[in-house]
């Protein structure tokens, strides 16, 4: 890392800042740039070279749809936390006709690539007079590094079940219980069998008990292919606080995200969260054996919406480690 350096060299192009009017019939946009999703004024991001430690040059477009001419435009962008950007904010003089662009140019200070993966998110807002009449517009962009885990059984980071004769590998709570495969048996899921719950069709992990089966979620980033309404979830919670944000990216690199939770395993009302039951089993391994007779310990399901016209590339799971995860899929 250089970052002095890097700091005076984004101090030396400050002045290359610009903020330039377009032809109407030109335009900085391309199809990988995402844009904000209003009808009328729209503002793009041109792609971020994330290649550090490096001043990296960003050329965001303000594009005027709105009946009336825009006037007192003022351009900001800004990109994660502790980046750097030289101007802050661009401003042009005169009026932006219908139909024209104007593309301002940012630099950005990028630090060296993490390892593993990551997603960056880029913003860059747009203030104005006339135009749509809205008063501002803002853009978004969103660019990853590195590679998604191939499928969520590549992400299993816990033992959720055990077999009755060997309940001490189990620890789905953080006290080492576990689900008892016996009791899941009788209620329906078996390794490798079909769950249908909300539209989807997933599949129960095929694993042996007392090894890992379940993801406790801490924002690990899944591969999924598939387009439908909605991704559904399969699994349950720990503790009453077992709530938190997916992202979904599809292949065209936009983006989209949803909320979603779970009841804990037990004693939490069974539509917490806005969940659906799907399974309930009777008692729980413990360290010492199978106990707790009588009392149900639940599997459940929940879904965010999708895009059906897009097709998903990948999700990022939430940073709630309460969230335990058996399997996620796309439903029509």
């Amino acid at each position: 890392m250089r970052p002095a350096g890097l700091i005076r060299s984004l101090g030396a192009v400050v002045a290359a800042g610009a903020l330039a009017l377009l032809p109407a019939t030109a335009s900085a946009a391309t199809p990988s740039t995402a844009a904000a999703t209003t009808t009328t004024t729209t503002v793009s991001i041109s792609p971020v070279g994330l290649d550090g430690p490096a001043v990296s040059t960003v050329k965001v477009t303000v594009t005027n749809a709105g009946p009336e001419r825009i006037r007192s435009l003022k351009v900001s962008f800004g990109g994660p936390v502790g980046w750097a950007v030289q101007p802050s904010v661009l401003q042009v003089d005169g009026s932006l006709a219908k139909g024209a662009s104007a593309e301002a140019t940012f630099r950005i200070q990028v630090p060296e690539r993490r390892p593993g993966f990551t997603v960056r998110t880029f913003t860059a807002t747009a203030t104005y007079r006339g135009g749509d009449g809205a008063g501002s517009a803002t853009g978004t962009r969103t660019q990853h590094s590195g590679t998604p885990l191939a499928n969520l059984a590549a992400a299993y980071n816990n033992v959720g079940v055990t077999d009755e004769s060997d309940t001490k590998p189990g620890n789905y709570d953080g006290g080492g219980n576990s689900f008892s495969a016996q009791k899941l048996a009788a209620a329906g899921l078996r390794p490798g069998g079909t769950v249908n719950a909300l539209g989807a069709e997933l599949r129960w992990p095929d694993v042996p008990s007392g090894t890992p089966d379940n993801v406790s979620a801490v924002g690990q980033a899944i591969a999924l292919d598939g387009r439908g309404s909605r991704l559904v979830f399969l699994g349950s919670g720990v503790t009453s606080g077992a709530s938190g944000t997916a992202t979904v990216y599809y292949a065209d690199g936009t983006s989209g995200s949803g909320s979603f939770g779970f009841p804990n395993w037990s004693f939490d009302p069974a539509n917490a969260h806005g969940a659906t039951l799907v399974a309930s089993s009777d008692g729980r391994n413990r360290p010492d054996g199978y106990g707790n007779a009588g009392i149900a310990y639940r599997v459940f399901a929940h879904s965010i919406p999708l895009d059906p016209a897009k097709q998903v590339a990948f999700v990022v799971l939430p940073g709630n480690g309460n969230i335990h995860l058996f399997d996620l899929a796309v439903a029509p």
